[in-house]
């Protein structure tokens, strides 16, 4: 059995540039006709949650019954071991209102003075909810270390300071090909694949 999307349209529930066309990018062989919330001019729900499923869940809620289509959302962020797990879900949240990530890898490193614990996981959670009711949540995690100064130009939020569990470079300096074959998201996505397969 497959999980069947509607007129195979789908929106992103997400109005993260980067994010949307990392998504839209790891959706292209699905077939699907792929609209962003931000495109659709849906409002970004408030981030009520205390869980990144929770948040998912509320964003894909809000923006399937905003749009009347299935919606995949997404939330995601950096986990920091010697901040016993911040920034966490308040990862955007770090850069401040003009999403300034170079600003809230500066207070990253800053919180970090000191502490020889360097370790960090990023997690994503995916959640596909469709209009009615109905919502699924799927986590994908991957280990790796903090480096100091950031490292690379590709990708977006942390990447630059993120290098993941066996490799010598930093996600800002992974191709988006190379990224996309170990993150967090696509691990997720592996889980959320599977389960449209059936």
């Amino acid at each position: 059995m497959t999980i069947e999307i509607p007129g195979n349209r789908i929106v992103i529930a997400s109005h993260n540039a980067g994010k949307v066309r990392e998504i839209r990018e790891l959706l292209d062989p699905l077939g699907l006709s792929v609209v962003s919330a931000g495109e659709l001019g849906l409002e970004e729900p408030e981030e009520t949650g205390e869980t990144f499923a929770a948040n998912a869940e509320l964003k894909g809620r809000f923006v399937a019954e905003g749009s009347g289509l299935p919606a995949l959302s997404d939330d995601s962020g950096l986990a920091v071991v010697a901040l016993d797990g911040a920034p966490g879900i308040h990862s955007a949240r770090w850069a401040g209102p003009e999403r300034d990530f170079g600003m809230a890898m500066e207070k990253l490193e800053r919180a970090l003075a000191g502490k020889s614990d360097r370790s960090a996981y990023f997690i994503c959670v995916l959640c596909l909810a469709f209009p009615g009711g109905g919502a699924d949540v799927f986590e994908g995690r991957i280990d790796g270390d903090l480096v100091w100064p950031p490292r690379g130009n590709n990708g977006f939020g942390y990447d630059p300071m993120f290098r993941p569990e066996g490799s010598e470079i930093t996600f800002g300096e992974m191709t988006p090909q190379e990224k996309h074959a170990v993150n967090h998201r696509a691990r997720a996505f592996a889980k959320f694949l599977a389960h449209l397969k059936g």
